[in-house]
């Protein structure tokens, strides 16, 4: 270990139970940045949350957006001839729901087992916190930061980041810098440090399926009118063959498949058993002439993600509903543009339509492309050194099948190289009920981004 680790270390110590006293206050906001009822609380937690690094003494700001705000702050004092690091987090959280299953209140922090539950416990506010936490330690020991740094918390990460994407051409003097850590990634296993290489990226859309004007008694209407339910399941279920391959002609055009280089950087070994064991799930979806992290990390996927339509309350209802709807994502790969393949799937869902039937297909304006990071540069290496620093292990390098949309954008927008970071683990119940993070990982989280700051400046 560090002398400097060493210290840092020991003042966390000293400071945990505060900490975590504000850690508790941070997850109570209800910031569900997706439905309506929750605006002022998302907003609440964006005042709390510029108010709370304000105090550390950042200078603070909120940026509107036609959405939620942006919490933006800046530490310039090392001066211009030092690195300039922006950190990228979001303070907004997904829905609670089915809330019935949540073994303590989605919004009342509990510990259990050294893991604290709450919504937003590790997606995204566990990790925005150790940030903080890490800020606050390098202050508390020397008064100043060795480098500039800039934090940039977004509100609409769970949504798609539109309103920071609409805003960015405005911002980039503002958000210019050197490196950008996107601090929203995780490890696979407790004891292993790693490190992202690439996320994937994302498109979404919704589809409406229409047969009648309105709902039809399945007595009288059953044989003659085209039922809205199983057209969309026979949309669907066009959409893959039995190899689970995706369908839609073009929507493999622009892949381009690992290379020797980047196969040879990855950890690729996957344990079936533990997989089964830790999700309750087989892990034979996707496209079967891959491997299962293959398929996860470096090949587009068309999701499902959800289905509704006709009568689903308790007892029975012989109808035939008018409309049926369900819900897609789309991963996707370097290479592939998120509007191209949105629309490529929309129009082949529509051309799958059975006559009589009425297909409409939202594709949202939201949208990520997929990211890859240079392992030899500076910002990977100098996290690659501080988690090994905090583990004791030697740095693995990953990569992330789910989709932060907004890093391209804003790593061009502030013209920075980007490092992926994080500790999330497979098992913290993220966008689940009974979300959860190790409070051991906000002392790690704390000192991995206060020594790869160090780090950056050759201490």
């Amino acid at each position: 270990m560090t002398t400097s680790l060493n210290k840092l270390q020991n003042l966390y110590q000293e400071s945990k139970d505060g900490a975590l006293k504000d850690f508790f206050t941070f997850l109570k906001f209800e910031s569900v940045s997706s439905e309506i009822e929750h605006k002022e609380h998302v907003l609440q937690c964006a005042e709390w949350l510029k108010e709370y690094i304000a105090e550390m003494g950042f200078t603070t700001e909120l940026w509107e957006t036609s959405g939620h705000p942006i919490v933006f702050a800046s530490y310039l004092e090392a001066g211009p001839e030092k690195p300039t690091l922006l950190i990228y987090n979001h303070y907004d959280v997904q829905p609670v729901d089915p809330v019935e299953l949540w073994e303590s209140p989605p919004f009342e922090p509990t510990i259990r087992d050294g893991e604290v539950y709450a919504r937003g416990a590790e997606d995204n506010k566990g990790q925005c916190f150790y940030v903080l936490q890490a800020l606050k330690l390098l202050l508390k020991r020397d008064g100043t930061l060795p480098i500039n740094i800039k934090l940039c918390i977004e509100g609409e990460e769970e949504t798609g980041s539109a309103g920071i994407s609409e805003i960015l051409k405005h911002k980039e003097k503002e958000l210019q810098a050197d490196y950008l850590a996107i601090v929203d990634l995780g490890i696979r296993k407790p004891d292993k440090p790693a490190i992202t290489l690439g996320v994937r990226g994302m498109v979404t859309m919704d589809v409406e399926v229409e047969g009648s004007d309105t709902d039809l008694h399945s007595g009288s209407h059953g044989g003659i009118v085209y039922n809205p339910i199983h057209a969309l399941s026979e949309i669907l279920s066009n959409l893959r063959d039995a190899n689970g391959k995706i369908t839609v002609p073009g929507f493999y055009d622009d892949v381009i498949p690992l290379t020797d280089t980047e196969r040879s950087q990855l950890n690729l070994d996957f344990e079936t058993m533990e997989y089964q064991t830790m999700f309750g799930a087989t892990p034979s979806g996707g496209e079967q002439n891959f491997e299962p992290l293959e398929r996860a990390w470096t090949r587009p996927t068309l999701e499902v993600n959800g289905i509704n339509g006709g009568y689903t309350g308790s007892g029975f209802k012989t109808v035939i509903p008018a409309k049926a709807h369900a819900k897609i994502s789309c991963r996707l790969v370097p290479n592939q543009d998120p509007h191209k393949i949105g629309k490529l799937v929309a129009d082949h869902i529509k051309s799958l339509a059975p006559e009589g039937i009425k297909v409409d297909v939202d594709v949202h304006p939201g949208v990520g492309t997929a990211v890859r990071s240079d392992v030899s540069s500076t910002i990977i290496q100098a996290f690659s050194q501080a988690y090994q620093e905090v583990f004791n292990d030697k740095t693995e390098y990953i990569f992330e099948g789910g989709s932060i949309p907004i890093i391209n954008e804003l790593a061009k927008a502030s013209n920075s190289s980007v490092a992926l970071v994080g500790l999330g683990l497979p098992d913290d119940q993220v966008h689940a009920p009974n979300e959860h993070f190790g409070i051991n990982r906000i002392e790690k989280g704390s000192l991995i981004i206060a020594r790869a700051i160090e780090v950056l400046v050759g201490k």
